[in-house]
C-alpha cells in the first residue's frame, strides 16, 4: 500500500519558536502520578518516550511542581535543582525521538475533586471552590509577583536541561482561570476588575518566561472555551480573554478546555454519551479570536481521518489527543503506515481519569494494559519457546485477551463462549445508550485472535468434560460471574423468572427489538446495588420506552462506584430525563405485585411506599463468580487460571489486564 497520501495533512510538518515538528498531533497534558516524592522515576520517562517513538510531534507532560508550594509527592519538583539529571533524561528520552518535549505550568488553587477540601488552597479572592467548596487563602500582590518568578525561573531550568518549552494551564477551573473568570476572581486591585486586571497574572507570566528562555522556547496557552458556569466564562467572554493574551503574539499556540470545579467537570473528558469532537463547532467560533497564534483542537478526537480533517479544514493547525494516545502510544505511526485497523482505539470510559483522580494511583487503561512498559509502543506478543494446548472458557473481554496473546504467542487456542457473541457483558454495554465505543475493545481482540489462528467454538456452554475431551495443557476460566438476587426477593418468584437480574432482562430485551421500539406502557423499576455505568445506561434505554422509570437503592445516593466525571453526566442526565429516584429503601415483596404495585421502605425507619402500574422489575446487584468449573478441572490435573469476574467481580480494566498477563504467562 502507498502510505504517502495518508493523511496528508495530519502529517505534514510545522515550526513553532523556530522548532521545527515532524507533523501536527500533540499528546495533551495527562496527569500520570507516575512521579513519586517529588522526583522523576523511570516509569515516568518511559511512558512520555513511547508517545514519541509512536509518533507524537509534541508532548505536554502532566503540571509539574514548578513552584515551593506545590509539594505534591506525584509532582515532579522543578524549583530547585533536585532532579537536574533527571530532567535532562526525561527531555533526551523524548527529543532524541524527534519530539519537543514541554512541562504543563498549572496550579490547582482553590480547585478540588477529591473528597473533603484543601487547606493549603491558594485563590484569586476568598470564595467557596464550586465544587469541594474549599475557601482558598487570598494571594497578595507580593505573593502573585513571586509565582509568577517561580515559574519563570522554573521554566529557564527545565530550558537548560534541553526541555523545548512549556504549555500555560489556565483552563479546567484551576487557579489562572480563577483569576480570568469575573465569577471567580472579584478583586479590586490591578489583578481584578476589568478585562485587563483578570488577564495581568499571564500576560506578566509570558512576559517574565521571554524575558528568561527567550522566542526559541515554546510557550503554548491553554485557555477556557466554556467552563458552564453561570457568570464565568461563556464563549463569548472567552473570544475576549484569548483576543487580549495573543494580540501581542508573544504565545505560539493556544487551545480551549471546556469545564471547570463545578458541576461542568464532566466537559473536561466528554464521554460516550454525547457526539465526537463535540467541541468543534467551538473551537471553529473561537478561532477567529487568536490573533493568527496557531490553535490546537482537542476532545474526544479518536480517529486519524477524523484528526486529518481538521487540519485540513483549517479548524486548527493541531490536533492533542489525551486518552487516545494513553490507549495507544503508537496511534499516529500505525496511521502513517496504513494500519489504522491495528490501533488499539480510545473507549472514551475515563477509567484513566478514575484511576489518579479516585484511586490516586498511576494511570491506568481499559484497552491498553502496557501502560508505560518498555515494549509498549506497537507491541505484539513474543512467541513462546513451547507450543501448549490453551483452553479458554468465556469470551468476554478478559477471556478474549487471553486468547488473542497466548494464540500470538504460538499456541493452540481454543475459546468456548455460551453466548454466540464475543464480547460478554461488556458487549451489552455497548447496545445500550453511551457504550458504542466500547465495541472496538473487544473487536481488537477477535482481529488479532482471528489473526493468530485461535478457534471459537460460540454458543457452547462447556462442561468439565468438553474441556477435558482437549486434553489442554492450560486452561484459562473467563466465566464472569452472576447477580445475586437480593434478600427480598422470594426464591420461588426468582427462580420462576418474574423478577430477573438487569443483565438477562436487557439481553431479553434487545433480543425482541420489535416489541422494544414499540411503547412500552406502565413504570419500569430498578433496583440498584451496583451503582455503576451500566445500570444507568439501561434506565436510559428503559425511559425511552415506557411512561415511566424509578431507580431503587439503599445507598444514599446513586452512581457512587463511579469516577466523579462519569457520575456527573450519570446524575445530570437522570434529572434531564425525569428518570425518578428512591433512595435509603429497598422493595419489600407482596402479593400486590400481581396487580402492578411494587411496595418499598426505607432502610432505617421502616416507613413505606408504593410505585404503582409496574411492567417492568429488574435488580441490578453485586456478583458472585462463575467458577464452578475450576474445582473438576484441577481434579483433572490441568493447570486452570481464572481471570475478570471469575476471580471477583471488577471493571474492564481488571478483565484486560488480568486476560493480558495470563495469555503472557502461558
Amino acid at each position: 500500500m502507498n502510505t504517502d497520501s495518508l493523511y496528508p495533512s495530519l502529517l505534514a510538518p510545522f515550526t513553532l519558536a523556530g522548532k521545527r515538528l515532524r507533523n501536527r498531533l500533540m499528546h495533551a497534558s495527562m496527569s500520570t502520578l507516575m512521579g513519586e516524592n517529588g522526583r522523576v522515576t523511570d516509569r515516568l520517562i518511559q511512558y512520555h518516550a513511547n508517545r514519541a517513538k509512536g509518533g507524537a510531534a509534541l508532548i505536554v507532560t502532566e503540571p509539574l511542581g514548578m513552584a515551593p508550594h506545590q509539594k505534591v509527592p506525584s509532582r515532579v519538583r522543578v524549583w530547585n535543582d533536585d532532579n537536574l539529571d533527571a530532567l535532562k533524561r526525561w527531555a533526551d528520552a523524548v527529543e532524541s525521538e524527534d519530539c519537543r518535549l514541554l512541562a504543563q505550568v498549572q496550579d490547582p488553587g482553590r480547585g478540588r475533586h477529591a473528597p473533603g477540601r484543601n487547606p493549603d488552597a491558594v485563590g484569586a479572592c476568598a470564595l467557596p471552590d464550586d465544587l469541594s467548596w474549599t475557601v482558598p487563602h487570598v494571594l497578595g500582590i507580593d505573593e502573585i509577583r513571586r509565582l509568577i518568578d517561580d515559574f519563570a525561573q522554573s521554566a529557564h531550568r527545565l530550558q537548560r536541561c534541553g526541555w523545548s518549552g512549556v504549555e500555560i494551564s489556565a483552563g479546567h477551573g484551576h487557579l489562572l482561570h480563577q483569576f480570568l473568570s469575573p465569577w471567580s476572581n472579584r478583586r479590586h486591585d490591578q489583578y481584578g476588575g476589568d478585562l485587563a486586571g483578570r488577564t495581568r497574572l499571564i500576560a506578566g507570566l509570558v512576559a517574565a518566561l521571554r524575558a528568561l528562555c527567550g522566542r526559541d522556547f515554546i510557550v503554548g496557552l491553554k485557555l477556557p472555551g466554556n467552563d458552564g458556569v453561570a457568570g464565568g466564562i461563556g464563549p463569548a467572554e472567552a473570544a475576549r480573554i484569548a483576543t487580549q493574551l495573543t494580540q501581542s503574539r508573544e504565545v505560539d499556540y493556544v487551545c480551549f478546555a471546556q469545564g471547570s470545579h463545578a458541576r461542568s467537570l464532566e466537559l473536561h473528558v466528554p464521554d460516550g454519551h454525547g457526539p465526537r469532537a463535540p467541541y468543534l463547532p467551538l473551537i471553529r467560533e473561537l478561532r477567529q479570536a487568536v490573533s493568527g497564534v496557531p490553535l490546537v483542537a482537542l476532545g474526544r478526537i479518536t480517529d486519524p481521518a477524523e484528526a486529518d480533517r481538521i487540519i485540513e479544514r483549517g479548524d486548527a493547525e493541531f490536533v492533542a489527543l489525551g486518552r487516545p494516545l494513553v490507549t495507544d502510544p503508537a496511534w499516529l505511526a500505525k496511521a502513517a503506515r496504513g494500519r489504522a485497523h491495528d490501533i488499539r482505539y480510545c473507549v472514551s470510559c475515563n477509567t484513566c481519569w478514575d484511576t489518579i483522580v479516585t484511586q490516586h494511583r498511576p494511570i491506568a487503561c481499559d484497552n491498553n494494559p502496557r501502560v508505560a512498559a518498555q515494549d509498549e509502543a506497537d507491541w505484539w506478543p513474543q512467541r513462546a519457546p513451547v507450543r501448549s494446548r490453551v483452553v479458554v472458557v468465556g469470551a468476554g473481554v478478559a477471556g478474549m485477551e487471553a486468547a488473542w496473546v497466548a494464540a500470538a504467542r504460538g499456541h493452540a487456542v481454543t475459546v468456548f463462549s455460551a453466548s454466540g457473541e464475543i464480547g460478554g457483558k461488556t458487549r451489552l454495554q455497548a447496545l445500550l445508550p453511551g457504550g458504542e465505543a466500547l465495541s472496538s475493545i473487544y473487536d481488537y481482540q477477535h482481529a488479532a485472535a482471528l489473526r493468530s489462528g485461535t478457534r471459537f467454538e460460540l454458543g457452547v456452554t462447556a462442561a468439565a468434560a468438553d474441556v477435558i475431551a482437549l486434553k489442554p495443557d492450560v486452561v484459562v476460566l473467563a466465566s464472569g460471574a452472576r447477580m445475586l438476587a437480593p434478600g427480598w426477593l422470594p426464591r420461588e418468584i426468582r427462580d420462576a423468572g418474574i423478577v430477573p437480574d438487569l443483565r438477562s432482562a436487557m439481553l431479553a430485551l434487545l433480543g425482541h427489538r420489535a416489541q422494544l421500539s414499540a411503547h412500552q406502557p406502565g413504570t419500569a423499576a430498578i433496583f440498584d446495588m451496583d451503582h455503576t455505568e451500566g445500570t444507568y445506561a439501561a434506565a436510559e434505554l428503559l425511559h425511552a420506552h415506557f411512561d415511566r422509570v424509578v431507580l431503587i437503592t439503599p445507598r444514599e445516593s446513586f452512581a457512587q462506584d463511579t469516577a466523579l466525571v462519569t457520575r456527573q453526566g450519570i446524575v445530570r442526565r437522570i434529572h434531564e430525563k425525569s428518570i425518578e429516584t428512591i433512595v435509603f429503601a429497598e422493595p419489600r415483596w407482596s402479593g400486590r405485585f400481581e396487580d402492578g404495585v411494587l411496595e418499598y421502605a426505607n432502610v432505617y425507619t421502616g416507613k413505606g411506599g408504593v410505585i404503582e402500574d409496574v411492567a417492568f422489575l429488574a435488580y441490578s446487584t453485586p456478583r458472585a463468580p462463575d467458577d464452578a468449573l475450576a474445582a473438576p478441572l484441577r481434579a483433572a490435573g490441568i493447570d486452570v487460571r481464572l481471570v475478570g469476574d471469575c476471580v471477583t467481580a471488577r471493571g474492564i480494566l481488571a478483565a484486560t489486564a488480568e486476560g493480558h498477563a495470563a495469555g503472557n504467562a502461558i
